[in-house]
Formats: C-alpha cells, structure tokens, sequence
C-alpha cells in the first residue's frame, strides 16, 4: 500500500538550537524503518547547524530554496537552490543559511550516532510539534 503525505499534517521537530525546523516523512515512527531518515529541513535566515559528523551514515541535502554555505574540513562552499550536497560518513560539517533555506534531507542508515564537535549536546535536541499523522505502520 502506498501512502501520501502532506507537510502540513507531518509531525515537526523544531530544535532547541533557535532556527532549524525538520520535517521527516520517513523514519522509524512514521515507517518503521531505521535505514533511512528522509523529509525536509528548514534553516532560517542567518542560522546555522552545529559543526559535526555522523558515524556510519551518509547524508545528503538537495537544497529547494534559498541560499548559505557548507563548511567541511576542506573549507567554506556556497550552496544554493538546484545543489545537491553528498556528505560522506565522518565528514565534519555545518549548513550556514545567508537567507532562508528549504532543503529536502536524506541520511542512511539512520542508524548512527551523530558527534557534535561545538555547541554541545543542545545541537542534537530536538522538540516534537504534534502533526496530525501519527503512523501508517500496520
């Protein structure tokens, strides 16, 4: 069976990290399937993510709107609407937005353990904003 999903009934993660909001249309609760993590993420104008990497994952960003930059071990590249970002696993990194971003996320497995190298743990936390969809998991 095949499922349709709108971000509007989506459940939402906004982090404690003013600036990011995640929307994920795939994910062990939605699916139930931890070999993935798929849905979009918003950064706000002049927000970044923490600087870090995750351990036996990849991660890639296919940037929908607006503009920033990503910066790697391998320095500072700008990233726009139309680029796609393939992050290797173990690759430092951070999303700068310049201007608000909305960008389509992709990370697998999500069976992983993410390494916040600044900012402490407050970058991996995350608030859950009640959505109408709960699961299609039978």
């Amino acid at each position: 069976m095949a499922y349709v999903f709108n971000q509007d009934e989506m459940p939402k993660m906004t982090s404690v990290i003013p600036g990011r909001e995640r929307i994920p249309f795939v994910n062990k609760d939605l699916a139930g399937t931890q070999d993935l993590l798929a849905g979009v993420q918003r950064l706000s104008a002049k927000s970044s993510s923490p600087y870090h990497y995750h351990e036996k994952c990849e991660h890639f960003y296919f940037i929908l709107e607006g503009s920033g930059s990503i910066d790697t071990e391998d320095g500072n590249k700008k990233i726009e609407a139309g680029d796609l970002v393939f992050i290797p696993e173990e690759e430092k990194h951070r999303l700068n937005a310049v201007e608000d971003i909305l960008m389509f996320e992709f990370q697998g497995p999500y069976k992983h353990k993410t390494v916040i190298l600044d900012g402490g743990a407050q970058g991996l936390t995350w608030k859950q904003v009640d959505g109408t969809v709960r699961s299609h998991i039978k």
